[in-house]
């Protein structure tokens, strides 16, 4: 005698009318590691590579080494833009008077400085378009796009212009990274490698 199999249960949360809020993501259970909202919608990120590992590793402890007592840095950590859109940037400097205590799984995005988003192959549209446009909309003053240029990190930096409320890309860096703003910087870039590499 066969057994007809079960009607599998749908594994992911259904959305309610009007799509998902910035306080869902707090709340729903089994939710993957790195789930974004953008436009009331959970965006599930694909596995990592090397290259992504290493690049926000490189700006997390850089920036956090460079950056004014006032600023702090973190990767990977989720910022308030409004009710339906909680992304999360790879990188993320923030005003330290934003940090309130150690449960806290999010910034509200006035106290965003820095904002840098390492682009991968799911992850283009969103890191040069979506992203950068709701950056701008919510007055996040910088935003830095790094993408992976036959294995070495090129850094594209880009500053809002306030009469306009757009980004205005103020470089393309790609062996040295050397800026005034958010606060003096001269990096490296091509340090973001395997260590086995040997220097050129």
């Amino acid at each position: 005698m066969s057994v007809a199999p079960k009607a599998s249960t749908p594994s992911w949360p259904t959305p309610p009318e009007g799509g998902w809020t910035a306080d869902d993501l707090d709340r729903l259970p089994n939710l993957p590691p790195h789930t974004e909202l953008i436009d009331g919608s959970l965006v599930f990120v694909s596995p990592q590579t090397i290259f992504h590992e290493r690049t926000i590793d490189f700006f997390k402890w850089q920036l956090q080494s460079l950056a004014p007592a006032d600023l702090e840095v973190f990767r990977e950590f989720t910022i308030d833009l409004d009710n339906q859109n909680r992304p999360e940037p790879d990188v993320v400097v923030v005003r330290g008077d934003a940090v309130e205590d150690t449960n806290q799984t999010r910034f509200p995005v006035e106290s965003v400085v820095l904002a840098i988003e390492v682009v991968s192959e799911d992850s283009v549209s969103r890191g040069r378009e979506t992203k950068p446009l709701k950056y701008a909309r919510a007055k996040i003053p910088h935003y830095w796009r790094v993408e992976n240029e036959k294995g070495r990190a090129v850094v594209h930096v880009f500053e809002l212009e306030p009469t306009t409320g757009a980004y205005t890309g103020t470089g393309i860096f790609r062996e040295r990274m050397k800026l005034d703003v958010p606060f003096p910087l001269d990096l490296d870039l091509t340090r973001i490698k395997a260590r086995r590499e040997k220097d050129q």
